[in-house]
C-alpha cells in the first residue's frame, strides 16, 4: 500500500450510536472543544511477539486495509512466527500504519480487546479483509468491523466504547505519523531488520536474510 492520503481528525472518525454508524462523526476537528479533547494524551506501544534477548528484531510496518498487508499475513508471517518468533529467534513487533479512515477503525477495533486479543483480531481482520472493506459503504464497514468484534468475543458496549474512543484514535495516528516518518516508510508492507528498512518480500528471500544474520 502506498501512502496516499495524510488523515484529518475531522474526516477519519465514526460514531457508534445504538448499533449503527455515522461515517461523518463524531472524531471532531482539531482545536473544536469537547469531553474527550480535554482528556488527557493517550500513550500508544506497539504490540510484541517473541523474546526480548532474541538475536534479531524485527518490525512490520503494516495497514489494516493494504491487501498486499493482508497477504503477507497470510503468507509470510505465518511461517516467520512459526520458525523464528516461536523458537526465540526473532523478537517481533508490529507497527501499525494510519493513512486511511478505515485503517483508524480496525485499529480501535484490535485494541478493543487488550493486549491478550490483539493479534488474534489482527489475524481475523486480515484473513477476513476482503469481506469487511467495503470502498462505497461506510456504514455496512462499520457493521462488518461490529461482526469481527462479535466473532473475536467483543460486547457492543465495548466496542461502542472503542469506536468513539476519540483520544485513542489521536494517538494511534501520531504515532503511526511518527514511526513512518522517523524510519522512513512510504508504503506497507515494509520491515525493518536490526534497523535495516526492507519494502514487501517474499518468505524465501526474508529466510536467507535472517539465516544470514543468525550465522553471524
Amino acid at each position: 500500500m502506498i501512502r496516499i492520503l495524510t488523515l484529518s481528525l475531522g474526516m477519519v472518525m465514526l460514531a457508534a450510536l445504538g448499533g449503527g454508524w455515522i461515517a461523518s462523526a463524531p472524531f471532531a476537528p482539531a482545536g473544536l472543544s469537547g469531553a474527550a479533547h480535554a482528556e488527557e494524551a493517550v500513550t500508544v506501544d506497539s504490540f510484541t511477539l517473541g523474546d526480548p534477548d532474541a538475536p534479531i528484531r524485527l518490525t512490520e510496518y503494516a495497514s489494516f486495509t493494504c491487501g498486499h498487508c493482508g497477504n503477507f499475513h497470510d503468507d509470510v508471517f505465518k511461517r516467520l512466527k512459526a520458525d523464528y518468533i516461536d523458537t526465540g529467534k526473532v523478537y517481533f513487533t508490529y507497527q501499525e500504519v494510519y493513512w486511511d479512515r478505515y485503517a483508524v477503525w480496525a485499529g480501535l477495533l484490535a485494541r478493543c480487546g487488550g493486549g491478550t486479543r490483539f493479534f488474534g483480531i489482527v489475524s481475523l481482520l486480515y484473513e477476513k479483509q476482503r469481506d469487511w472493506i467495503d470502498a462505497k459503504d461506510p456504514t455496512q464497514t462499520g457493521e462488518n468491523l461490529r461482526r469481527i468484534g462479535r466473532t473475536a468475543g467483543l460486547s457492543t458496549e465495548q466496542m461502542d466504547a472503542c469506536f468513539t474512543d476519540v483520544a485513542l484514535a489521536e494517538a494511534l495516528i501520531a504515532h503511526s505519523d511518527a514511526a513512518t516518518e522517523r524510519d522512513g516508510v512510504d508504503g506497507t508492507p515494509s520491515i525493518m531488520i536490526d534497523g535495516e528498512l526492507y519494502s514487501n518480500m517474499r518468505y524465501s528471500r526474508l529466510k536467507k536474510i535472517l539465516d544470514a544474520k543468525l550465522e553471524g
